[in-house]
């Protein structure tokens, strides 16, 4: 039973975290329609700031700010390339994506693993220190993770309402209604960019201060995870109208990263881990191509009826 909520516990408590890029990739990939490779990029350059940032001295919670911006940042760059020098999506998020590694070595002073171990965050903190020196304590990363995730998906949502984010979702399905309103298309994707890559750097942020340490080339395929996530959600729970796509992507990548665990507790290597990631991939890739076809003949043949 102990094993069991300890695997429970980690599970939630990294599906959380990562659920907070899953949402950041729902912006770009479902929003947007954007393929934006420099994920793999932006979620290092939030755990290197974050880490670089606390061994400064700084206040954990302001350092998740920060690193939200570096985020908006890297994310205004790929936007700029794509919109201003009309470089394609793939090739503007791999560009990015490539000077970004060099990028947080420079923040982490050239170490490829900085480590907070014993220092200040926000799990050790505040509220986080409370419920660890409580009761709580070994749910206290969960429900801090839950609490954090919990908070940016209202704002997310919130802005999503604003009329700037209904022009936002408008972009990847109809440019000339942005166009009507007034509004340059490729400005909104610049912010669309920003918002997703600020959301990734804070999941990179929170979670190398859950874990205490930064490693600058822990993005990779971190874009492959976000994906699967964002549509092992829409395809898990799309028909559930009352969901929406933000809770989707959260909820997909705690379903992705339970399979991750369970295929690690039924004995498979670490080495094969990057190939059984891909390989959740395809199949969400598939499952959701299948199922949007079945969704297609039934609106024919719904319509055959009439």
């Amino acid at each position: 039973m102990d094993i069991f909520l300890g695997l429970l516990q980690v599970v939630l408590r990294e599906g959380m975290i990562y659920g907070i890029m899953a949402m950041g990739v729902y912006i770009t990939y479902k929003v947007l329609n954007f393929a934006d490779l420099s994920v793999d990029g932006s979620f290092p350059l939030g755990a290197c700031t974050a880490a670089a940032l606390i061994t400064a001295g700084v206040d954990p919670w302001i350092a998740c700010f920060v690193c939200f911006a570096a985020g908006c940042i890297a994310g205004s760059v790929t936007g700029m390339l794509h919109v201003k020098l009309h470089i394609s999506d793939l090739m503007s998020g791999i560009l990015v994506q490539t000077a970004l590694y060099s990028v947080n070595m420079v923040v982490t002073s050239k170490k490829a693993v900085l480590s907070i171990f014993n220092m200040p965050t926000i799990f050790s903190t505040g509220l986080g220190g409370m419920m660890y020196n409580s009761a709580l304590d070994q749910w206290a990363w969960v429900i801090m993770a839950l609490i954090i995730t919990i908070v940016v998906k209202i704002l997310l949502d919130l802005y999503l309402k604003t009329r700037s984010g209904l022009l936002l979702r408008a972009v990847g399905s109809n440019e000339r209604f942005v166009v009507s309103q007034g509004k340059d298309p490729g400005n909104m994707k610049i912010i669309g960019l920003m918002i997703g890559n600020g959301l990734v750097a804070l999941s990179g942020c929170v979670l190398a201060q859950q874990k205490e340490s930064a490693d600058a080339s822990s993005g990779t395929g971190m874009v492959v995870m976000a994906l699967a996530a964002v549509i092992i959600g829409e395809a898990v729970f799309g028909r559930t109208k009352k969901l929406r796509g933000t809770t989707m992507a959260v909820t997909g990548m705690i379903i992705y990263r339970c399979c991750l665990t369970a295929a690690m507790q039924l004995g498979l290597d670490t080495i094969y881990l990057k190939a059984l990631m891909s390989g959740l991939f395809i199949i969400a890739l598939v499952g959701s191509r299948l199922k949007n076809e079945r969704s297609a003949r039934n609106v024919i043949r719904a319509a055959e009826r009439k």
